[in-house]
């Protein structure tokens, strides 16, 4: 039995026992299945990163041909990033959905007597979820590995179906269903692309396998012949494809609503590594392809910049917490994306350096991005948990009841700003480098577009600390904006648990950058070839350099945490000594001067919208605010309010808009569906009187044509 078939029988088997398994069991079983088949699955990526490719080859069928799985450092790169959210995704997960007293709508009553949005625990509605879980698992790592294009259109839908179970878990509310389905859609829209890139390639070589890719450079010269343009086209096809996946603009807009409607631990794995499937589908066609890449690494970049730009811009307005997360997905994705270009520029100018810079930040940034970002969403889920709100307008001074929640959300919002001494840091300071590299080899012109896209890295990193400033201040410092009816607390240390590992490997990738840099060796030597002498010196350096930055940063840390200790231990002592004398001599206690004011109302704090309303102003022709105001008048007024919403002008234009077109247009037609049944029976009739007059009509004018054709 070799490691693929051991691999599926786990996978089968785990399915079976959860089907079958009664009560707790099956949650301890699911965390099994996943440990399992991590191991399965990690052994061999880890030996392919270390230098062993390993090959499969199935023999398939007459359709299909050889189905090859191939797994070499690209392939394990992203096995091992969806095993490590994987498991904290899971081990959190089974915690989050045994804790069920979360409503947001307590009218809502089910069987089980409790109010609740989720379905009973241990009920079919998690069997399925599990269930769901393992597909999506072992489907992502198919897709790492799957080489034979129709086999990996088959595991791309299973993925697509499983994802969409998942994140409909909530299924008795309305707006998941409805960003359940708009995910469906717009994953078929990406499946659309991915079988056309797929089709006319396979057409253009005659096989299925991704192999076969590279032989589309014998249509002709990539400088002089316009046969080069087919490459392009179907290049294009996959980068439409794999980037709606991905969640670049104008493909974004699924994300924003796919990711608030799901589970706080289906959401950490969506951002972390689903979409992340997109970048690799990219890549991955990028190293088969032979295209032009200067061309491609400037189109890469105009997206990736644009997305960059849009998602955070959209993020600092949103006032429900893993909306403003999901835009920040779209942020790194862009982020990502400008590394892939500064690779593809680099290998355009046959610059081993550049590329090597280039793909090593895109490939890292996927790394951290998944930790990250899987840590902030697994914060959020507590925070929703705990609160049963996720508008942060409600929330405030969460600090003083769920200290460890927001220290574990604050390391990781340093870290997604870029701040040293975090992972963040580590990745962008790399594309950085690769770009101040472009500009000393690069023409004027070039060196003028990689200045502007410093400048564009700069403002998303600025706008990124903006949003997290006031996203951290709202929801955890200040005092409470809505009182609770119920007790706020800390989750248990299960749940936090593998919030910790991933905070500790965001602290540990940016104290010892050089052993994750020495790691993405392989991986990048796949796009430079063997001419790896120059950028892993480079590299090696510039990993000494981010070193010496971070232990700098964490000496800082150190010192400021010994000062603050010295601090709370004086005046510790420093109270005793003045409570010891007051005993004997009581003073007359007189409250702390208060300018003149003495009231106090948690309605004075700052809101989510006052806090960036001089950006909103600034911003405002990239946005879309809808306000709904409730004036004020009289001596001593009440009843004022004031609400405003963003809304995605992207989505307005290129979704809404031609929608709203596709059914005014489909709604003059109305008049066929009637309820007549004879006018129904009309219709059977003339559809079977069509089918036999077409195609002697069409017989008849092909004659036509021919006879006049010979005149």
């Amino acid at each position: 039995m070799n490691l693929v078939t051991a691999f599926l029988v786990a996978l089968l088997a785990g399915m079976v026992l959860i089907s079958f398994l009664k009560g707790k069991g099956k949650s301890g079983v699911f965390f099994a299945a996943v440990l399992l088949l991590a191991g399965m699955s990690g052994v061999p990526a880890w030996q392919a990163l270390s230098g062993s490719p390993v090959e499969w080859i199935f023999p398939g069928n007459m359709v299909t041909g050889e189905i090859p799985l191939r797994l070499d450092a690209l392939s394990a790169w992203f096995i091992l990033i969806i095993n490590l959210v994987f498991l904290t995704g899971g081990m959190y997960g089974v915690y989050y959905l045994q804790a069920r007293s979360c409503t947001s709508d307590p009218s809502l009553t089910y069987p089980n007597g409790e109010g609740t949005n989720s379905p009973p625990l241990g009920g079919p509605g998690e069997v399925v979820h599990y269930l769901s879980f393992l597909l999506l698992y072992a489907s992502l790592i198919a897709l790492s590995v799957i080489q034979n294009s129709l086999v990996f259109l088959i595991a791309w839908e299973i993925m697509t179906l499983s994802a969409f179970m998942v994140v409909i878990y909530e299924h008795r509310k309305a707006e998941t269903i409805k960003a359940g389905i708009n995910f469906l859609v717009q994953s078929h829209v990406s499946v659309l692309f991915l079988m056309t890139g797929f089709i006319w390639a396979a057409v253009q070589t005659g096989s299925y396998d991704f192999a076969s890719l590279g032989q589309l450079e014998q249509l002709g010269d990539l400088n002089n012949s316009p046969d080069n343009s087919i490459v392009f086209i179907i290049l294009l096809f996959f980068i439409i494809g794999f980037g709606i996946k991905a969640g670049f603009v104008p493909f974004h807009t699924w994300l924003p609503y796919a990711h608030p409607a799901a589970p706080a631990h289906i959401s950490g794995i969506m951002s972390g590594v689903m979409i992340k499937i997109g970048i690799f589908g990219i890549l991955r066609m990028l190293l088969i392809l032979p295209v032009d890449y200067t061309v491609v690494g400037y189109l890469l970049l105009a997206i990736s910049l644009v997305s960059g730009l849009f998602g955070v811009m959209q993020a600092i307005v949103q006032h429900n917490l893993k909306k403003l997360l999901a835009y920040h997905s779209v942020e790194n994705i862009g982020i990502i994306g400008l590394g892939m270009g500064i690779g593809c520029i680099g290998l355009g100018m046959d610059n081993p350096l550049i590329a090597s810079l280039g793909f090593a930040g895109a490939l890292l940034h996927t790394l951290n991005h998944a930790l990250f970002k899987s840590l902030l969403f697994f914060a959020a889920g507590i925070v929703y948990k705990a609160t049963h709100t996720l508008d942060v307008e409600h929330l405030g001074g969460l600090i003083k009841k769920m200290p460890q929640t927001a220290a574990l959300f604050l390391v990781a919002a340093i870290a997604i700003c870029g701040i040293p001494p975090f992972n963040g840091f580590i990745s962008e300071f790399i594309i950085y480098s690769g770009l101040y590299n472009w500009i000393l080899t690069a023409p004027l012109v070039p060196a003028i577009i990689a200045l502007l896209m410093i400048l564009g890295l700069v403002l998303i990193g600025g706008l990124a600390l903006l949003c997290f400033t006031k996203a951290f201040g709202i929801v955890f410092l200040g005092s409470p904006r809505k009182e609770p009816d119920h007790e706020i607390k800390e989750p248990s240390f299960g749940q936090l648990l593998p919030l910790y590992f991933t905070g500790i490997l965001i602290a540990g990738i940016g104290l010892f950058p050089q052993l994750f840099i020495r790691m993405l060796m392989e991986p990048v030597t796949l796009f430079t070839g063997d001419t790896t002498l120059i950028p892993s010196t480079a590299l090696s350096e510039l990993s000494g350099v981010l070193r010496s930055v971070s232990f700098a940063v964490w000496g800082v840390v150190l010192v400021t945490l010994v000062v603050f200790a010295i601090r709370r231990v004086a005046i510790k002592n420093n109270k005793s000594a003045i409570e010891s004398s007051a005993i004997r001599n009581p003073p007359s206690a007189l409250p702390t001067w208060g300018c003149g004011y003495t009231g106090s109302s948690p309605k004075l704090q700052y809101t989510a919208s006052s806090f960036v309303r001089s950006y909103r102003k600034l911003a405002a022709p990239a946005l879309l605010i809808r306000q709904h105001r409730k004036e004020v008048s009289g001596i001593f007024p009440t009843g004022g309010a004031y609400e405003s919403h963003a809304y995605d002008k992207v989505e307005k234009w290129l979704i809404d808009k031609p929608v709203t077109a596709l059914q005014s247009f489909m709604s003059r037609f109305l008049f066929f569906q009637n309820g007549r049944l004879q006018s129904y029976l009309l219709y059977g009739i003339l559809f079977i009187i069509a089918l036999i007059f077409i195609p002697v009509i069409w017989e008849q004018l092909v004659w036509l044509f021919d006879f006049l054709k010979n005149l």
